[in-house]
This record gives C-alpha cells, sequence and structure tokens, in this order.
C-alpha cells in the first residue's frame, strides 16, 4: 500500500511517501521531499524495486488512492514494466486504504510536535529516518503477535 502525507514545518511542508507491506506492516520504502512533484512518489517506487525486487512476486499488487501521482504516465509504466499489478481506492474512499492512512496517522502523532519544531527540511528528513528505524525495528504490534515488522 503506498500514500503521500504531508508534514508541516515552519511555515511549510515536507511530503512523505511510502509503501507499507499489509501482512509484515513493515516500511518497505519510502522518501522524504520538499516538493510535491511527481518525482519522489517514484523514487519510493523505483527504491521498493531495487531493495525488494528479488522478493516481490510476480503480480503483486501495489495499492493507492487516485492521486495524479498514482495515476501519472511514469508510475504506471514502472508498475508495468516490474509486472506489478496496480489497485486504487475508490474515488473519495479512504477506508480502501486505511492501514496506509493509518501508519502515517500514528507516525504523526509520535513525531508530529518534533517536526513542527524543525526549522529546516534537514531536520525533517533526520526525524522521519530515526521513526521508520524505531517502527521497523523496535515498534511491536499486537497484530504481529508483539513482534516488530522487521
Amino acid at each position: 500500500m503506498t500514500d503521500i502525507t504531508y508534514l508541516p514545518y515552519n511555515g511549510e511542508f515536507a511530503y512523505l511517501s511510502s509503501i507499507l507491506d499489509a501482512f509484515t506492516k513493515q516500511i518497505l520504502s519510502y522518501v522524504v521531499s520538499d516538493s510535491l512533484e511527481v518525482d519522489f512518489v517514484l523514487d519510493t517506487v523505483t527504491k521498493l524495486i531495487n531493495n525488494h525486487g528479488s522478493t516481490l512476486q510476480a503480480k503483486a499488487i501495489l495499492h493507492s488512492d487516485q492521486g495524479f501521482h498514482y495515476t501519472s504516465y511514469r508510475f504506471i509504466e514502472i508498475i508495468q514494466d516490474k509486472k506489478l499489478r496496480q489497485s486504487m481506492s475508490r474515488r473519495g474512499n479512504c477506508w480502501d486504504n486505511a492501514p496506509q492512512e493509518s501508519f502515517h496517522g500514528h507516525m504523526k502523532d509520535h513525531i508530529g510536535d518534533n517536526i513542527k519544531g524543525c526549522k529546516e527540511f534537514a531536520e525533517v528528513k533526520e526525524i522521519v529516518d530515526n521513526y521508520m528505524g524505531y517502527y521497523n525495528n523496535s515498534r511491536y504490534q499486537w497484530e504481529l503477535a508483539k513482534l516488530s515488522p522487521n
């Protein structure tokens, strides 16, 4: 599952694109950007393929909402080239991507105040990087028998 979330800081926004494994709850790939241009979403998918390509099953499903990043020709081309299947939520229905939305919400609950206090983009990126390491390696989850995603 993939989505984008906005991270407000110092009167500006940083943007996080992440890909969550629906079964293991692991964040498989993410990119923090200071721009909402489509490239950072393409980078997120490329990182997924580069880091997990050997374990991705042919016809694995990558689910997103219907945002312009996910309907772009370049995004669709990357997905098709790697023989992944694309799935999209129904228009205006956040429930179809609920686990990804929930991850972003819990992450903001955990680090949102720290991000709001940042003055520079690099600080935001560092906080998100640290959280992703914590989440994948140390954040225990009930659905995973009280284990972390990794």
